[in-house]
């Protein structure tokens, strides 16, 4: 099977390099060898996950929410079985739209397994060599499993495992306190588990502003979840019945079930980069320019395996600059404004720097801006006012580096930190910007004023 472009993985990045390319003119042929396309994220990752966050959303909201407001409810019941017959579904509907999308573009897909023979030349498990003039590595990532003496019991699973539970467990032990293993443990809770979090570092969501982390530790830590940090995990018992996990200086937790997530690593094994002159590292993944272009000329890599984020809408961007670039455009990756978005309740999403890195680049030219959720009225009506906006700048020409929220909806408001960002916009852009009221968006304005001593919401500091 000869094609112009042959796209390695059916993932974010891989189903849009090959519709991009296809938009582009070229022949595409698009190789998965999973039955269902939509990579990790559809299938085993964010799509499942989020799905349960709203059945989560949904029972908080039924047992706190509804009565504030006025809607008396019986004692909410889950119906675990129906929950995952909703996450099912849901999937379902999006990887089925995926393969629609690919045959809609004319873009040719082949299950089986791939690896490269050549430069132009990509072998399918079962079936026919592709021959290509250019080809796009887009095989994601894969859960890595520490070595740690009992972590092979069937009852500590990965995030793929946990998405597959028929039953809720009684209590879960979460190894890993980053973002996956909080969004399962921030479900999980809500679902009735018993959840404790062992982490190695002081932090939870390390690579997070430090307080949104605190904010996210103090919600856990208010819902019952059992936080350990600076702890490592040294031995699991499996005892038939139930888990002992081990943990720190002789400190020990029973559990019926483990969700192992302590990262992932990018998928470069036995895909034949290295025999045909594409370096991989295990942690690494594939080094690319900033084209996506590889050590080959011929091949280029984006998504998990490129290793520069792990994250779907990355891969997207990814693919589209890697497609481009195959077809024999000239498009570069840039440094784009990406979004950091946890799906934890509270919801966090940041963009940009931190603060402790804004300060530690621009030292003490820099001024920062915090605005409640309990002092935005739409907030406030919809009884949910935890958490903050946080607005960051550069006082020399009050360009804007960074945006942090913590609350309701925070993974979709943050989108306006992102474009002002990628615009270099002035955080007095965005703080004499006129947001609708009474809305969330608000409260990023609100953030802006306060950072520029303008607060009209919030009293005045003392002095």
């Amino acid at each position: 099977m000869n094609c112009d472009v042959a796209v390695l993985g059916g993932g974010p990045a891989g189903y849009t390099a090959a519709i991009r390319a296809a938009q582009l003119g070229g022949k595409v042929v698009c190789i998965e060898k999973e039955p269902a396309l939509g990579g990790t994220c559809l299938r085993v990752g964010c799509i499942p996950t989020k799905a349960w966050v709203q059945t989560a959303h949904a029972i908080h909201d039924a047992r706190e929410t509804f009565a504030k407001l006025g809607v008396g409810v019986s004692e909410p019941q889950l119906d675990f079985a129906q929950a995952a017959a909703w996450k099912d579904g849901v999937v379902k509907q999006m990887t089925g739209g995926v393969a629609s999308l690919l045959k809609a573009n004319g873009v040719d897909w082949v299950q089986g397994s791939g690896r490269f023979t050549s430069p132009t030349t990509i072998a399918v498990e079962g079936g026919e060599d592709v021959t290509f003039k250019g080809a796009i590595v887009a095989t994601g990532s894969y859960p890595m499993r520490p070595p740690i003496p009992g972590l092979d019991s069937p009852k500590c699973v990965d995030s793929t495992g946990l998405l597959a539970q028929t039953e809720v467990p009684r209590r879960l032990v979460v190894l890993g306190g980053g973002i996956i293993g909080c969004e399962f443990a921030s479900i999980f809770n809500r679902f009735g588990s018993e959840v404790t979090i062992v982490e190695m570092l002081p932090t939870l969501i390390p690579q997070e502003d430090v307080d949104a982390a605190r904010e996210l530790l103090k919600a856990f830590k208010r819902r019952g979840v059992a936080v350990h940090l600076e702890r490592q995990c040294t031995q699991v018992d499996d005892r038939g019945s139930h888990l002992v996990v081990h943990f720190g200086e002789g400190e020990s937790v029973e559990a019926d079930l483990m969700l192992v997530a302590v990262g992932r690593a990018p998928l470069v094994q036995g895909l034949g980069l290295d025999e045909i002159g594409v370096p991989t590292d295990p942690r690494a993944g594939v080094a690319t320019d900033a084209h996506m272009r590889t050590a080959v000329p011929t091949i280029f890599a984006a998504g998990d395996v490129a290793g520069r984020w792990q994250l779907a809408h990355t891969a997207f961007r990814e693919g589209e600059i890697a497609a481009e670039n195959a077809m024999g455009h000239a498009s570069s990756l840039g440094e784009p404004s990406v979004p950091r978005p946890i799906y934890t309740d509270p919801e966090i999403a940041g963009v940009g720097l931190t603060e402790a890195q804004a300060r530690e680049r621009y030292g003490d030219a820099v001024a920062v801006g915090v605005f409640p959720w309990a002092a935005n009225a739409r907030a406030v009506m919809s009884g949910d006012s935890t958490g903050w906006v946080k607005s960051i700048h550069e006082t020399t020409y009050g360009e804007l580096l960074g945006l942090v929220i913590v609350g309701p909806h925070a993974t979709d408001l943050v989108e306006v930190g992102v474009v002002a960002i990628d615009a270099e916009s002035t955080v007095e852009t965005v703080a004499d910007g006129i947001a609708a009221h009474p809305t969330l968006s608000e409260a990023i304005k609100e953030a802006g004023l306060v950072a520029l001593g303008r607060a009209i919401h919030l009293p005045p500091k003392r002095r």
